[in-house]
């Protein structure tokens, strides 16, 4: 329907009553032309700022880094993309992943003169590119291949592995099928369109030409046999392998793609891990997955669960299968009905019912040693189940392990995967050799070459800011690290009540107690206890043991207990719990029952520890982290002190940290949480302050910056934070908004520009129609591929290191910087792009406030390696989020706190307690 033909609510223009008579006592105002426009206005996008200038400040330092200068002759040409269709020969699209790239690669071999002898690219799924045109715009296929296995499983062979038989029927369904491959002309993309991308203009040409490029590099890696991740490349050799525990194995690859700088256009490589499955045995995997002793102790409805959707491949035939369930029952004891010669009176075959263990056993004599009283791996369908003993079944290689790794898990996969900078080096120019990319075909027809060596940068080591602590003391960190040696804090807090609260830790408390209140005392942290308002290290302190009986009680239980226990002793609550747990890192007493019932439901700040190696060095970090969450400060900048940080200090600035922190890969309904923390006290930028909610599961905008509830009513994350800069900045409303925002792709930076900020501003607005703050927005990148070395020098880059030219973007505003000194492994830098700049800052300003506010973090001595607004933010994100752990909600149901629907719509979900007033504004995350 034509826009002129309906007003946009479905009736005909033409259908509507004419206007009513004008009144005569009334003269008709002439309409604002102006005004009589405003609304339909076109809002205006934002899009990433351009580079203003480079910096100057700090040292030069020659660097390196794991970028390869690529020449590109064939400027001219085109690439030209076509969209695959993938048919069975009865018509039915193909659905199975996997199978797309043999059957292309047999329509390569099949109909080169067809092709005109071209070589092409393919997505392994719905599109595919060459380098110049094909002969015909639509091109249809017929192809055959031999021993087909897709991720689709038929479910149609006879129960068990094949006989005779059931071999010859299984080679006409599964190990030959025809396959239709229809190929039609969709688009025209001129290389000259990488040239102007590297020139500053980007398009939607010039990123699907480097798409492509991308596609060529993925397809080598493919026909290696590698497991594609992206763009991260996994070859099936065991030296690659190191096991972290738990049936799982950190996989050691290569990254590699191809990005446009303002050096030229250069390929990316990198070491690359990703998790797998421990191929072999599916025995063996089991019993390692699940920590048990013998086949015998397997949780088998667990092991459905894990094993759903693997690949096996059975002996004796080697045949590969995908796995969807398991038998009901023991293989000694599960029934089907197997076909025999004979015939009956209509001349069917006749069905004998055997056991699973029986047919192999005594058919197909196969020697099954421990797999009769256990349960079968079932390939086929619900409805037409195919069983195979367990023994037989041996997982496939290269299968992704794609669930959160524990915690243990993880510390041994950094462990085992770090790399110092030259063996990084070294493995990086290994891995270009191997790859041998000079000799693909296609990147050659595209006129490319990729230089073999490093690319060469100019940086600068910015100095480390001064700080201050207690009595007046400046102090200048060296190497990115300092410590409280003979020294007092900035603000030290005074804990008047306070409790310690033993879940069965074994350790000497009285010790433990005493070095603390000696180790705070000497920091400038005075303690108080309940009863003599200065404790004196030989008088009694209040500590609460857990009762043996409720050591082996649900978690939720023994917290409740402690409470009761404590309640009955105490006259009023604690100002402040240290809370001992059995163990580190893991203990299930630590989320959900322990930190929720002290800040949720009593307002209680606290600090957990699992005391193992108790020294000065321990009870000062636990002692940092105290003072923090009470209220004190332990250092701060020297220039916040005086206070003179460039634009900062001029005018009232609150600083934001945004991030999103999202369940595990397998988790689907697990709510994602958004956590944006922010200053307070102007003109300190060292004390911040949390709001943390929940979103629908795997969004990554934050919905709820902003949140209408009526006219007079915000409910939104921004109004909580702003009032707080307000009331903590002696009544002033910031004039000067500065976003840190982590965790987006470059894809995702225009929504940022024009979604989130847009409902900042919308909040802003919402508490005085005429605030206009000026906003600075920059995104904060960890995930990415770009390391930086020293030539010749075994260390990593020093703390401080600042990179805006060479690798950076062609004309967007970014910089790399490594404020931390990496001491293991090889450093990672933080990627910083400028989205949005009102403010006005110089490169040299705003990379020095940067590089301070990596010296804020007051849970450590060291400079960390992204802005401390961010760090608190993924920490407040995952200390909340831990409020939920415990929640057994599906999709739907709601947790104590109540339920929201978010602005997606449809799935409500689970909402956050909120935090005692108490402590609200503390910083309880750090």
């Amino acid at each position: 329907m034509d826009s002129h033909e309906n007003d946009g609510n479905g009736v005909a223009a033409e259908a509507l009553p004419p206007p009513p008579p004008v009144p005569e006592n009334v003269v008709p105002i002439k309409a604002d032309t102006e005004q009589a426009l405003e609304p339909i206005k076109k809002k205006v996008l934002r899009v990433p700022m351009a580079r203003r200038g480079l910096a100057t400040k700090g040292q030069k330092i020659q660097l390196l880094t794991n970028h390869f200068k690529v020449n590109v002759s064939n400027v001219d040409g085109h690439f030209f993309h076509y969209s695959v269709a993938l048919f069975y020969e009865d018509g039915r699209p193909v659905d199975g992943k996997g199978v797309g790239r043999k059957v292309l690669d047999r329509v390569h071999e099949t109909y080169d003169s067809e092709l005109a002898g071209k070589e092409f690219a393919y997505d392994g799924e719905k599109s595919l590119f060459t380098v110049g045109a094909l002969p015909r715009n639509k091109l249809e296929f017929t192809v055959v291949l031999e021993d087909v296995t897709s991720s689709r499983n038929n479910g149609n062979t006879s129960p068990g592995s094949p006989g005779e038989k059931d071999r010859k029927r299984m080679r006409r369904q599964y190990q030959s099928k025809t396959f239709k491959v229809e190929l039609s002309f969709a688009a025209k993309i001129p290389m000259q369109a990488i040239a102007q991308a590297l020139r500053g203009q980007e398009s939607e040409n010039s990123q699907e030409a480097l798409r492509v490029l991308d596609i060529i590099l993925r397809q080598h890696a493919a026909k290696q046999g590698c497991l594609l991740v992206r763009q991260s490349f996994f070859h099936n050799d065991v030296k690659n392998f190191a096991d972290v525990g738990g049936g799982v194995l950190g996989c050691r690859g290569f990254h590699s793609s191809f990005r446009t700088s303002q050096g030229g256009l250069s390929l990316n490589i990198d070491v690359s891990t990703t998790m797998i499955i421990q191929p072999g045995p599916v025995v063996d995997f089991l019993i390692n997955n699940q920590n048990v002793k013998d086949p015998y102790s397997i949780d088998w409805a667990k092991a459905k669960r894990t094993l759903k959707n693997l690949r096996v491949k059975t002996s004796p035939t080697n045949t590969e299968y995908k796995i969807t369930g398991l038998s009901e029952k023991r293989c000694s004891e599960q029934m089907f009905s197997l076909k025999q010669k004979s015939k009956d009176e209509n001349g069917e075959a006749e069905l004998l019912e055997v056991t699973v263990y029986d047919y192999f056993v005594n058919y197909r004599k196969i020697e099954l040693r421990y797999s009769g009283d256990l349960p079968c791996i079932n390939v086929g369908r619900p409805k037409r189940p195919t069983y195979f003993p367990l023994e037989l079944c041996s997982l496939v290689s290269l299968q992704r392990y794609t669930k959160a790794l524990s915690t243990l898990q993880r510390s041994s996969l950094v462990e085992k995967s770090r790399q110092k900078p030259q063996e990084r080096m070294r493995v990086l120019s290994d891995a270009l050799k191997l790859n041998n990319y000079d000799a693909e075909p296609l990147l050659r027809s595209c006129g490319i070459s990729i230089n073999s060596s490093f690319t060469q940068v100019e940086g600068r080591v910015l100095p480390a800011p001064r700080l201050k602590v207690g009595n007046g003391e400046d102090f200048f960190p060296r190497n990115g690290r300092w410590n409280f040696n003979n020294k007092k804090l900035v603000d030290p807090t005074k804990i008047e009540k306070w409790a310690v609260v033993n879940f069965s830790a074994r350790c000497d408390i009285r010790n433990l107690v005493k070095d603390l209140i000696k180790c705070g005392g000497l920091k400038g942290i005075v303690c108080f206890d309940f009863f003599n308002l200065s404790i004196r290290i030989d008088e009694p302190f209040d500590c609460f043991e857990e009762s043996p009986q409720n050591r082996r009680a649900p978690p939720l239980v023994r917290v409740e207990k402690m409470f009761e226990n404590i309640q009955s002793k105490l006259p009023g609550a604690p100002q402040f719990l240290l809370c001992l747990l059995p163990e580190r890192k893991n203990s299930d007493l630590y989320g959900s029952p322990w930190k929720r019932k002290c800040l949720a439901e009593y307002g209680i700040v606290t600090q957990c520890i699992a005391p193992t190696r108790v020294n000065d060095q321990y009870l000062t970090n636990v002692l940092l982290k105290i003072n923090a969450k009470l209220g004190g400060l332990n250092s701060m900048l020297a220039v916040e002190h005086t206070p003179s940080i460039p634009i900062v200090s001029k005018a009232p600035t609150i600083i934001l940290g945004m991030d999103v922190s999202h369940g595990s890969p397998g988790q689907s309904d697990i709510p994602s949480i958004a956590a944006v923390v922010s200053s307070r006290h102007w003109p300190l930028i060292s004390r911040y302050r949390a709001s943390v909610r929940t979103q629908s599961p795997k969004v990554e905008m934050i919905d709820s910056l902003f949140k209408k509830v009526s006219d007079t009513e915000d409910d939104g994350i921004m109004r909580e934070l702003l009032l707080d800069f307000y009331v903590s900045s002696a009544k002033r409303k910031p004039d000067q908004i500065i976003i840190f925002r982590d965790g987006v792709s470059e894809s995702q930076f225009n929504q940022v520009l024009n979604i989130e900020l847009d409902q900042i501003i919308e909040a802003c607005k919402f508490l005085d129609d005429k605030w206009c703050p000026k906003f600075l927005v920059i995104i904060a990148q960890k995930n990415h591929h770009t390391k930086f070395f020293q030539p010749g020098s075994p260390d990593n880059v020093p703390p401080g290191t600042v990179i805006d030219n060479k690798v950076c973007h062609p004309r967007n505003n970014d910089f790399y910087m490594c404020a931390h000194a990496g001491m293991i492994g090889t450093t990672r830098p933080t990627h910083y792009h400028v989205l949005y700049d009102e403010i006005g800052f110089t490169a040299d300003d705003l990379q020095e406030l940067v590089h301070s506010l990596s010296y804020v973090y007051q849970r450590s001595t060291t400079a960390i390696s992204v802005v401390a607004p961010i760090c608190y933010a993924h920490l407040a994100a995952t200390q909340v989020g831990q409020f939920m752990k415990f929640e057994d909600h599906s999709e739907t149901s709601s947790s104590h706190g109540g339920t929201g629907v978010t602005s997606a719509g449809a799935v409500p979900v689970p909402q956050l307690p909120k935090l005692q007033e108490n402590v609200c504004n503390s910083m309880f995350f750090c």
